[in-house]
């Protein structure tokens, strides 16, 4: 069960860490590609049952 919670909240950091306002497009991708990493990695150990 906390496993899900922290999947979505950082989900939802993901969606807000997207360069997407005129000031933050400087920033790159690698603020959401940072959490996607930690989204993937959280992903792979939800299947593997180690969370």
């Amino acid at each position: 069960m906390l496993g899900i919670i922290i999947l979505i909240v950082l989900v939802l950091l993901l969606i807000g860490a997207l360069p997407v306002y005129p000031y933050s497009r400087k920033w790159g991708y690698a603020p959401g590609g940072v959490l996607g990493l930690i989204v993937i990695v959280l992903v792979i150990l939800l299947i593997l049952g180690r969370i």
